[in-house]
């Protein structure tokens, strides 16, 4: 099957500013998530994963936190990766753009030699993570004002 769109390591500054304008979209326009909070002090170390069309348009974005940043999200096991700000544009929903880039940040993830890989699924969105083998565990919980639930999946 042939996609319309490439999911890469995004390492290039305007790959990057591609990201942050994807997260941007989603999640402080869509999703009335404050910018002050939407971007952190992880952006910097973080591996960036970059959906992007044929023609050059960005259409999703996620990252993967790892080593010591990632310990700070998933309780202190720096084998673990932490999977976030998983965001794909309204007009590229539906696509396999989101799982894609799932698997890029896996293999990312694997490439430096994490065990599993944790997230914090909005609860809308648990269908989607299971779908990929994460299941969730602990309670729900408040993020940005919206419910969450932790995940894993075993690499």
């Amino acid at each position: 099957m042939s996609r319309s769109y490439v999911v890469r390591e995004a390492r290039e500054p305007a790959d990057r500013e591609a990201c942050f304008a994807v997260r941007k979209e989603v999640f402080v326009a869509e999703q009335g998530v404050p910018e002050d909070i939407e971007y952190d002090a992880y952006d910097a170390g973080a591996v960036h994963v970059l959906a992007v069309r044929e023609d050059g348009v960005p259409l999703g974005t996620g990252r993967l936190l790892h080593g010591e940043a990632a310990t700070a999200k998933n309780g202190g096991d720096a084998s673990v990766g932490a999977l976030g700000r998983l965001a794909v544009l309204r007009e590229a929903r539906g696509l396999g753009v989101g799982a894609a880039l799932v698997r890029a940040i896996e293999e990312a993830a694997r490439a430096r030699g994490l065990t599993a890989v944790d997230l914090h699924a909005q609860t809308h969105a648990l269908g989607f993570y299971e779908r990929l083998g994460y299941t969730a565990y602990g309670p729900e919980f408040p993020d940005a004002g919206l419910p969450h639930r932790a995940m894993r999946r075993v690499l």
